[in-house]
């Protein structure tokens, strides 16, 4: 694993703030309590962040002296990628990972991670995420039911198809997976959106159900689908990411001794900056894959890229009127998101 200065920077200081922020809050003591903790994740076992949860539940269990233990459960064989949250709620695991868009409509606010804000890679999308969901999660109700941990998100977007994808007329009625806000996008650029987990999709592929994706590149690898794709398309100017929470039980987190919680949140600090870095390497590890395995890439033309632009923009004005409609900080929360990203690229972060 790369553990590289930059990506550990970025993410320590507002990870601390992030956590600490909801910890003086817990009535919990110190105490001599253990607890075996279910972790359902919905990424497959040989995935790099499935490798990161593992090592952040040993450095849990290393810190507290054995007093929390962790069983994971890959590849959503617990719960399902798209009844995760819903599984930590009900109490089926203490913890569980997967995204937030694959319950649409569930978490209207934060469906705003997703927006196509051009973010130019996991690192900065990682920390951003972090960073202003911190400054909203005591105000949005549709958290409060669970103690989010932290979150992590993918670099740009691209598009994985059978056959090259060079301007909006090849992409014309084309079935492409998505999934949440991903999902307005393939419909903007006038494709046909197919929902389902990444899980569903090589299968998808293989079958013709879908002959397109729109993900992060490293599921080209991580997922197998680089075996059953021609061409990759970069979808970077429209800069959309896909954001996944780490959450646990609020009941199980309350239970906890002040000890205990203190322990989770200073591992989950530093695990958030890891998350942002392995998006990265997982996308160079991709596209290293992809060009020996000789996939065609496409790059879009100046002009083709301002189409596309021009056709999501449309989709954050539907989010900030949806948002606002119903009394939530939509707009409020876009601002945030892009003028922290913007400190990021002023500051090199």
């Amino acid at each position: 694993m790369k553990r590289k200065v930059l990506a550990v920077s970025i993410g320590v200081v507002i990870a601390l703030s992030f956590f600490l922020s909801g910890c003086g809050q817990q009535s919990g003591t110190k105490g001599s309590a253990s607890k075996r903790l279910i972790y359902s994740i919905f990424f497959p076992p040989t995935h790099i962040h499935s490798q990161l949860a593992a090592e952040w539940a040993e450095e849990l269990e290393k810190r507290s002296e054995g007093r929390l233990t962790v069983d994971l459960f890959y590849g959503g064989s617990l719960t399902k990628p798209d009844q995760c949250y819903q599984g930590v709620i009900d109490g089926i695991s203490d913890l569980g990972m997967s995204c937030f868009a694959y319950t649409r409509g569930r978490f209207p606010v934060l469906e705003g991670l997703d927006l196509p804000l051009g973010y130019p890679d996991g690192i900065t999308a990682t920390h951003v995420a972090n960073e202003v969901l911190e400054k909203y999660r005591n105000e949005l109700k549709e958290i409060a039911d669970t103690r989010i941990l932290y979150v992590h998100a993918h670099g740009p977007g691209i598009l994985a198809s059978k056959n090259p994808v060079k301007s909006l007329d090849d992409l014309a009625g084309m079935k492409i997976r998505a999934t949440g806000l991903s999902s307005k996008i393939v419909e903007a650029l006038g494709g046909v959106a197919v929902g389902m987990s990444q899980g569903e999709t090589y299968d998808a592929l293989q079958k013709g159900v879908v002959t397109a994706t729109l993900c992060p590149i490293e599921t080209l690898k991580g997922w197998k689908q680089g075996e059953v794709i021609s061409a990759i398309t970069d979808a970077s100017a429209i800069g959309y990411t896909t954001a996944m929470y780490v959450t646990m039980n609020r009941q199980t987190w309350e239970s906890l001794p002040e000890d205990l919680q203190d322990i989770i949140t200073e591992v989950s600090s530093e695990w958030i900056p890891l998350h942002g870095q392995a998006w990265n390497d997982a996308d160079d590890e991709a596209i290293e894959l992809m060009e020996e395995m000789e996939r065609e890439f496409v790059d879009l033309s100046e002009e083709e890229r301002e189409i596309w632009l021009g056709r999501v923009a449309p989709i954050l004005d539907d989010y900030v009127k949806k948002t606002s409609d119903a009394g939530l900080p939509g707009e409020a929360f876009i601002k945030d998101l892009q003028s922290s990203m913007q400190q990021n690229q002023d500051t090199g972060q």
